[in-house]
């Protein structure tokens, strides 16, 4: 993989190991950046070299802190911009907000449209996510947005685990909205799908109502786009074990892990293996807790592939080669 001389890569301080592996990946350095925390608490940031006519590349998850990572952002695109950088491509593996896609309820705001509206007035000419917690947040951005997938990497683990016995796996989504992402990591394993008829109570505490599909003496592998508090999957692994499922696994792209995620995946013991990607940096808590078997894989090459198509000018898709996904052309 190769880039053109113009192109340039910047990692903030959500992912500064993820943006050194994608440069390793494409034999290139990170550029420096000029970060700076005033007593105020105000932020700055700005490129330590010139960026005049360059296409840009940063990598900056809106991940806790949210705020300070987002205006960490949001100010370093503008200086990129007045500094008159060419192109700026924004990639955000996790997309803070994502949550907050619609009014809910009367006077509620819709967060992730103001902040596709604050990056688009930054001045992105591109942002790329991963696994958006709802794929109609891409409308809400008057630049391009493309919403990439963790969904074949995240399967490539699974499907070489020797201690997951794909034979007798069923994938299951842990509501009706993640079917979709259900189905496609389980059609290339061949692998059947049940699905989590959950509700929310008064308390807006997760409820399972029901569980559709056959469980019962199955591995099952539950497949969502993120962890944060850990309830909801607690919940539905201990619906799965009452509906008679052998052993319990999880794959999700966003590690958030939210208080009280690490007391209640110690104490329950919900699951054998648990699949995350680096979109958010795994809290030093969970590294190597020997209650917690997490398994860790990299975006990195898919970003890289991805930043080497957008300075190409050819197909994202591309960047899914080695895990044999079959996507249709962006």
């Amino acid at each position: 993989m190769k880039l053109q001389n113009n192109a340039r890569i910047y990692a903030l301080s959500a992912n500064q190991n993820l943006g050194k592996r994608v440069c390793e990946e494409l034999h290139t350095d990170l550029g420096q950046v000029n970060l700076l925390k005033f007593p105020s608490k105000e932020i700055l940031a700005c490129p330590t070299t010139s960026v005049r006519g360059n296409q840009i590349f940063i990598i900056q998850s809106t991940c806790p802190p949210v705020n300070d990572n987002l205006m960490e952002l949001l100010i370093f695109i503008d200086a990129l911009k007045k500094a008159s950088a060419k192109e700026i491509n924004v990639f955000i593996p996790y997309f803070g907000y994502a949550r907050q896609d619609r009014k809910s309820k009367p006077r509620e705001p819709i967060s992730s449209k103001l902040v596709a509206s604050l990056l688009n007035t930054a001045g992105a000419y591109r942002v790329v996510t991963f696994d958006l917690h709802a794929t109609q947040i891409q409308g809400f951005f008057d630049c391009i947005e493309d919403d990439m997938t963790a969904i074949p990497l995240l399967r490539h683990e699974v499907s070489k685990d020797p201690s997951v016995d794909k034979n007798n796996l069923v994938v299951v989504s842990p509501d009706h909205g993640g079917v979709n992402r259900a189905r496609k990591f389980a059609e290339p394993l061949n692998a059947p799908i049940a699905i989590i008829d959950k509700r929310r109570n008064a308390s807006y505490q997760p409820e399972v109502m029901n569980i559709i599909g056959a469980v019962e003496g199955k591995n099952c592998l539950i497949v969502d786009d993120m962890i944060d508090s850990a309830g909801s999957a607690v919940e539905a692994s201990k619906a799965l074990k009452k509906a008679g499922a052998k052993e319990i696994f999880l794959a999700a792209t966003h590690a958030v892990f939210s208080d009280p995620a690490y007391d209640r995946l110690v104490k329950e013991k919900p699951f054998k293996t648990i699949y995350v990607t680096d979109s958010i940096p795994l809290q030093d808590k969970f590294i190597n807790c020997p209650d917690i078997n997490i398994k860790v894989s990299s975006l990195a090459h898919i970003i890289a592939n991805a930043i080497v198509s957008i300075n190409n000018d050819s197909s994202l898709s591309d960047a899914y080669e080695e895990y044999q996904l079959n996507l249709s052309k962006k």
